[in-house]
């Protein structure tokens, strides 16, 4: 992930704990966790000049990327603690 996916990523997730932080995410559907983040994509939309879909698909992509080097930065402090 480049520094411009990175800052990318952070953008939105930032919004989403400003906007999110009252709802149960393992109860709410993700269609309604992504409708709240609806502004933020479209702001990010309007200024790469690209659809709302292309946002909502590179949001997807990355935060499934961060979230597999999550998981491997996790195992891994598994393995050096052992």
């Amino acid at each position: 992930m480049n520094e411009n996916d990175k800052l990318f990523l952070k953008r939105i997730n930032d919004y989403a704990n400003k906007t999110l932080y009252d709802i149960d995410p393992q109860k709410t559907p993700v269609s309604a966790q992504l409708e709240r983040l609806k502004p933020i994509m479209a702001n990010l939309a309007e200024e790469e000049s690209v659809s709302l879909e292309d946002i909502f698909i590179r949001y997807m992509d990355l935060a499934s990327e961060a979230a597999v080097e999550r998981e491997k930065d996790f195992q891994e402090g598994l393995v050096c603690d052992n």
